[in-house]
C-alpha cells in the first residue's frame, strides 16, 4: 500500500526555442548547455527527483537527439522500485501528425497515463532555471481539492505584460487567466505585483484526461496548456494558484530564495549566467541540500598555467586557462591560450580561444574556435554582419564556427 499519493511527472520538452536561436539551431531548447556542467532540462528533473518524484516522462519532439541522449546517460535509473526517467518522442499514435501544441502532446501520450494510473500528474516545463520542491505544491493541490493548481510567481505589475497572468480571489481560486495583458491584475494582498504563470501545473488525473480529450475535439482550439486547458478550468472555478513564494527549499539563501528565470531569449540566457558568478550569487549552484544534477564529464580538473587567471568566474572540468578570464562562465574542455582576454562571456564545451584573442560579452556555442589575435564582441557593427547580436548587445555564435 502506498503511503504517499501516486504521482506521475510529465515534462514538456518539445519546444523549438526560436527566440534562443542560434543556440537551438541543432538542438531542442531543453538540451542547451547551461552553467558549466548542466543542460536546461537538468533543473526541472532535479527538482522533481529531489522532491521525491522519480516516475517521469519527458515528451520530446524538436531536434531531440542530444536531449534524448543526455536523459538516457545522465538520468539513468535502476528501476528497482519502479522508478523511471525516460524520453518519449512523438509517436503518432493517433494518426500521421506531430504534436500541434502542449495539450495535444499530452493527449497523444494518454497511454503513458493509462499505463501508470497515477492519482495526480505534475506537468512542468523543461527550460526554466530555478529550484522548487514540487511535493509542497502537490500537497497544497490535494488540500484545496482543485482540479488543477498553477504555480504563480510574483512579479512587478509593470513587468507582467510579457507573461500569462493570474487573477485570483482571497482563497487562491483563479478567477481569470490572461495571456500578456496590457493591464495586469494585482494579487489579493498586493496591488503592485502580479502572479505570472510559471508554466508548472498539478492536475488531478481524471480532470486532466477529460480536459485534453475535450480540447482535442474542439476545432477552434490551439491545443495549448496555458492558452486553452487552464482557461477552461478557470471558467468552471476549478483552478487554484500556488504562490511560489510559499515554497521552501532546503539550503536556500536569502539571495536565491524564489529565484526563477525564463531563459527564452539570448539576453535572458546571458543574464541568468551572470547571476551565477557573484560572491553571493542570485542563484546558488552550490546548494548541496538540493543539488542540481548534471553531466559527469570524466575530465581532469581545470588547470591555470603560465599566468592564467580567473576572477568572478566559473570554470568547468578539463579547462586549460593561460589567458585572463573575467566575469565569465566556462563549460567543460575549454582552452584559453596565452595573452587571450575573455570578459563577460559564456563559453560552451570544446571552445578554443587563440593567443592574444579578445572575447567580450559573447556566448560561444560548442566547439567554436577564435583564431590567434581574433576578436568577437569588440566591434558589434562588424559582428552583426556574420553573427547574431541580441538587443542587449550580446554576440551569439553558433556551434563549430571559426572566428578569424
Amino acid at each position: 500500500m502506498r503511503s504517499q499519493p501516486h504521482v506521475l511527472g510529465i515534462v514538456l520538452a518539445g519546444g523549438e526555442g526560436r527566440r534562443l536561436y542560434p543556440l537551438t539551431k541543432d538542438r531542442a531548447k531543453p538540451a542547451v548547455p547551461f552553467g558549466s556542467s548542466y543542460r536546461l532540462i537538468d533543473f526541472v528533473l532535479s527538482n522533481l527527483v529531489n522532491g521525491g518524484y522519480e516516475r517521469i516522462c519527458v515528451l520530446t519532439q524538436y531536434k531531440s537527439h542530444s536531449l534524448d541522449r543526455h536523459i538516457s546517460q545522465t538520468w539513468w535509473s535502476s528501476g528497482f522500485h519502479g522508478e523511471f526517467i525516460t524520453p518519449v518522442p512523438a509517436q503518432q499514435r493517433l494518426g500521421p501528425r506531430w504534436y500541434t501544441g502542449s495539450a495535444d502532446a499530452i493527449y497523444q501520450s494518454l497511454n503513458l497515463i493509462f499505463d501508470e494510473r497515477p492519482d495526480y500528474i505534475v506537468v512542468f516545463g523543461a527550460d526554466h532555471v530555478y529550484r522548487m520542491d514540487p511535493s509542497q505544491m502537490v500537497a497544497r493541490h490535494i488540500e484545496t481539492g482543485a482540479a488543477v493548481t498553477v504555480a504563480g510567481i510574483r512579479v512587478p505589475r509593470a513587468e507582467a505584460k510579457a507573461f500569462g497572468c493570474i487573477d485570483s480571489d482571497d482563497d487562491g481560486t483563479i478567477t481569470r487567466f490572461i495571456e500578456k495583458p496590457s493591464d495586469p491584475p494585482g494579487t489579493p494582498d498586493d496591488p503592485d505585483v502580479t502572479f505570472a504563470s510559471m508554466g508548472n501545473y498539478v492536475f488531478t488525473t481524471d480532470a486532466l484526461v477529460d480536459a485534453v480529450r475535450a480540447d482535442a475535439a474542439d476545432p477552434d482550439s490551439d491545443h495549448d496548456m496555458g492558452g486553452d486547458i487552464i482557461p477552461a478550468f478557470v471558467s468552471r472555478g476549478e483552478a487554484y494558484v500556488y504562490d511560489f513564494n510559499d515554497n521552501e527549499v532546503p539550503g536556500e539563501t536569502d539571495e536565491d530564495k524564489g529565484y526563477w528565470r525564463d531563459v527564452g531569449t539570448i539576453d535572458a540566457f546571458y543574464d541568468a549566467h551572470m547571476d551565477l558568478i557573484s560572491a553571493k550569487p542570485a542563484f546558488n549552484l552550490y546548494n548541496q541540500r538540493w543539488p542540481i544534477r548534471g553531466e559527469t564529464s570524466h575530465l581532469p580538473p581545470a588547470k591555470f598555467i603560465g599566468g592564467g587567471s580567473a576572477n568572478d568566474s566559473m570554470v568547468g572540468a578539463g579547462c586549460i586557462v593561460s589567458g585572463t578570464l573575467q566575469s565569465s562562465v566556462l563549460s567543460t574542455d575549454v582552452v584559453i591560450e596565452d595573452g587571450a582576454v575573455v570578459q563577460g562571456s559564456v563559453l560552451m564545451p570544446g571552445v578554443r580561444i587563440g593567443r592574444n584573442a579578445v572575447v567580450r560579452n559573447a556566448i560561444l556555442d560548442k566547439n567554436v574556435r577564435v583564431a590567434d589575435d581574433g576578436q568577437i564582441g569588440v566591434d558589434l557593427d562588424h559582428d552583426r554582419e556574420t553573427y547574431t547580436v541580441s538587443s542587449g548587445g550580446i554576440v551569439c555564435v553558433a556551434k563549430n564556427e571559426t572566428i578569424g
